[in-house]
């Protein structure tokens, strides 16, 4: 006898619906995203973001692929006020004194996703103690889940939209000195969709 527990009522030749696809997630446009490459653009970056109550943080490094080799990043740190994004690529002096300022501040609250990784780095590399953070792959899990927390699901749960995420860009060179449009927009938009998220969080008083 059929068990009446597993018989599909869904009538022969019908599936049931598909949820609607997620809208994409707008990010910032390149204007409102500023490669420090000169000292005077390090001295407005500074000043912003040394005003601001919390910022978006994020690294990037280039990849690597072979067996024991040992990552020189982290390559470009990223730090996102609320309106502008700021890249800081590594190896140039413009703006590295602020950036240790503005990441060792108790004041200034460090907004990001999976900071442990970026801590050590920051620490080896550049002797930059990270202070004062929050990170949101730990703070939105919901009780009883277990995994960490993506800026993807972040996106999906907060804003009810998709977060694109290239594997070409996010393991392309990032110690390259010229940089290509994608590259600047995927670095601007991780480190500014965790300080939306964090605003979104304070808002609904989950932090």
């Amino acid at each position: 006898m059929t068990d009446p527990t597993t018989i599909d009522t869904t009538p022969a030749g019908n599936t049931l619906p598909e949820s609607p696809p997620l809208p994409p997630y707008q990010g910032l446009t390149l204007d409102d995203v500023v490669l420090v490459d000169t000292q005077a653009r390090a001295d407005v970056a500074i000043k912003a973001l040394l005003a601001a109550d919390a910022v978006g943080f994020d690294t990037e490094s280039k990849p690597t692929f072979a067996k024991g080799e040992v990552s020189t990043g982290p390559h470009l740190i990223q730090l996102a006020t609320d309106s502008k994004a700021y890249l800081f690529q590594t190896w140039r002096p413009f703006g590295m004194d602020g950036v240790k300022a503005v990441l060792e501040s108790s004041s200034i609250l460090k907004v990001g996703f999976g900071l442990d990784g970026d801590k050590h780095l920051l620490l080896v590399r550049f002797e930059i103690s990270l202070m004062h953070t929050l990170d949101l792959a730990r703070a939105l899990r919901n009780e009883g889940e277990k995994n960490t927390i993506g800026a993807r699901t972040a996106v999906a749960r907060c804003f009810g939209q998709k977060l694109q995420k290239s594997r070409r860009i996010s393991t392309s060179n990032w110690a390259r000195s010229a940089l290509n449009d994608s590259q600047l927009l995927y670095a601007a938009d991780d480190a500014h969709v965790a300080l939306r998220i964090y605003r979104a969080m304070h808002a609904a008083g989950r932090c």
